[in-house]
């Protein structure tokens, strides 16, 4: 019998370590059938399971950005919601990898700017959604004075990692926007 992909993800217990991620990707990427299998196990009981696969997810569309499309709407009424950082950043990481449709970008830039409107965000979720945000900036999806003026809420941050990454990407808006 073969191992589903719960069960591979499954393997290292509860931690942060991906453990056998690396495994699921490789599969998915030499059998696309089997995605619909991997995207089954975000929403998964487990949080260190739907966290390892939102990462395989991810990594797979950095490869195959196409695969995602089918599934962003899901994304985007599904799990735009959730609390779990792990699925908050890479929903954020992958909102840059795809061409979203008009109505897709309009709830992901209201997702966005709902996420950085207050300083109790996690810290990794934070810097991804600035990075995202400033991508919609720079390819004219939202105003630059829009974005500059959520990255500068960071900048009040608990967390000198997302006050730093604020900095530098306030700094990136305001080059980008001469």
């Amino acid at each position: 019998m073969t191992e589903t992909f719960k069960d591979i993800l499954s393997i290292g217990g509860n931690s942060n370590a991906l453990g056998k991620t690396d495994d699921v990707i490789k599969i998915v990427l030499e059998d696309k059938t089997r995605f619909s299998e991997l995207y089954s196990c975000v929403f998964d009981d487990n949080a260190w399971v739907r966290m390892r696969a939102i990462d395989a997810v991810e990594k797979i569309g950095r490869v195959n950005p196409a695969w995602l499309l089918p599934y962003i709407d899901t994304f985007q009424s599904e799990l735009a919601a959730v609390t779990q950082p792990s699925i908050l950043w890479h929903l954020a990481q992958i909102y840059r990898q795809i061409e979203l449709s008009d109505k897709q970008r309009v709830k992901a830039k209201l997702w966005l700017g709902g996420l950085l409107a207050t300083t109790e965000i996690d810290w990794i979720v934070a810097a991804n959604t600035m990075k995202t945000l400033v991508y919609f900036a720079e390819n004219g999806y939202v105003s630059v004075d829009s974005a500059r003026s959520l990255i500068e809420v960071q900048l009040n941050h608990k967390s000198n990692t997302v006050i730093r990454t604020a900095k530098k990407l306030l700094l990136q808006l305001s080059s980008s926007a001469h």
